[in-house]
């Protein structure tokens, strides 16, 4: 009996190993822009590297906005906004950022978020109301003169901008 499940152990054992020669194909993407490759998924990470637009990137792993590419010399952390899904092609690379950053990108044309920085999936499905906390944010509210005694000791001064109009209601 001991003689028979050898073999088998053996092949259990070895099973992770002949996996790791064989790699499932990851997911192409197309860079957008020149940008860094960050070590970690945040903006202010050490630099790992960096790539080109038009470069070709094999996208390894998605977290929040960012994604986690393989360029010919590197592997890093990229913002999603910084990388088009699917191969390169010459057609005009701009309607990609477009569409992405609409959040019109892929076959259904549905607008989705690229994610909500600091939180994870599971921490916004596991998310509850809590009145006690929407009480204590609203509890920071100033009215329009407390905005104003503020700027006012800060020494800050108004500035117009003409191109900007104020909406209806709206004060100037």
């Amino acid at each position: 009996m001991i003689k028979n499940l050898k073999p088998l152990l053996i092949a259990i054992l070895m099973l992770p190993m002949l996996h790791a020669g064989f790699s499932i194909a990851a997911e192409t993407g197309s860079a957008l822009k020149n940008d860094n490759l960050r070590a970690e998924p945040y903006t202010d990470a050490k630099v790992a590297g960096s790539f080109t637009r038009g470069e070709s990137l094999e996208i390894l792993k998605k977290q929040g906005a960012w994604l986690q590419v393989k360029t010919k010399k590197n592997t890093g952390w990229v913002r999603m906004l910084s990388v088009k899904r699917g191969t390169a092609t010459t057609s005009n690379k701009t309607s990609g950022a477009l569409a992405l950053a609409s959040g019109r990108a892929g076959t259904g044309q549905v607008v989705s978020t690229t994610g909500v920085r600091g939180l994870s999936e599971q921490d916004l499905k596991a998310a509850k109301f809590n009145e006690t906390e929407i009480k204590t944010l609203e509890s920071y509210t100033l009215s329009a003169e407390q905005g104003r005694q503020f700027a006012n000791a800060g020494k800050l001064k108004t500035i117009a901008f003409a191109n900007l109009k104020a909406g209806k209601g709206d004060s100037k």
